[in-house]
């Protein structure tokens, strides 16, 4: 579990009443349009919770203590802490709801984001395993469970009616591409033609013992009336050769 505490958000104590235990969790959305920002930002996550909570401290037709919920779950997998553990909720409702199940919304909204995440699915789970590890029933349910909304949305409602399931990590091993296991035609030709210059480059370099810089090789030549290879000649051919594989060779990489 990934959990990002009050106290890592710089938030203090939270100040909603407590309560120690409830039938369960009911699931959550924003209800609002939620930037599909969240997905490649982490921090973006974190200021999103953070202006949650400012948000509803700022309802004052409402009063509330806190932010609504007692956690968030963000796309990375995060457990974002809100009002935490044994502190009612005011997120389901009327104080009767409230007093029945904690709060987990999801950090995706009616539009922009609107699919959970594998991770952010994972967190809910945490939370609710959280939860009922400190007093929560085993009950699962959305928002518009007893109460007239369209949270938390289709996407997440319609896992809560699955049960919630964790969803697996494990994911199948990637099947490596197969080898060729035969060449086409135009492989076929490019790769003669290579073996071809190559042959040639070989036996031009198949000079022996010859040197232009060398003086005393050229003087015992002038001796002997032996012939003086043309070493710039050589090289302009083997140049030459050199050029043609390279070609060759880019030419196969393009097939």
């Amino acid at each position: 579990m990934k959990l990002v505490t009050r106290s890592q958000l710089g938030w203090p104590a939270s100040a909603a009443p407590s309560q120690t235990t409830a039938k369960g969790v009911k699931v959550h959305y924003e209800g609002t349009a939620v930037s599909r920002n969240l997905l490649a930002d982490h921090d973006a996550c974190l200021a999103e919770w953070k202006a949650i909570r400012k948000s509803h401290l700022a309802n004052k037709a409402e009063g509330y203590s806190d932010v609504a919920y007692n956690y968030a779950a963000c796309p990375h997998g995060y457990l974002l802490e809100g009002r935490g553990l044994r502190r009612r909720t005011g997120a389901n409702g009327n104080q009767a709801l409230n007093q029945a199940h904690y709060a987990i919304v999801g950090l995706v909204g009616s539009s922009g984001l609107t699919e959970p995440t594998d991770a952010m699915l994972s967190a809910i789970r945490d939370g609710i395993d959280l939860l009922r590890k400190d007093g929560a029933g085993f009950e699962i349910k959305g928002h518009r469970d007893g109460y007239a909304t369209a949270c938390p949305g289709g996407p997440l409602y319609a896992w809560v009616q699955r049960g919630a399931p964790r969803p697996t990590t494990s994911k199948p091993t990637p099947t490596p591409p197969k080898e060729e296991d035969t060449m086409t035609p135009a492989q076929e030709a490019l790769l003669k033609k290579i073996a071809g210059d190559v042959d040639k480059l070989k036996a031009k370099a198949a000079v022996d013992g010859w040197d232009y810089k060398n003086a005393a090789l050229v003087a015992e030549a002038k001796k002997t009336g032996a012939k003086v290879p043309d070493m710039h000649g050589r090289i302009e051919q083997l140049q030459t050769t050199l050029d043609a594989v390279l070609a060759a060779v880019a030419e196969l990489k393009g097939v």
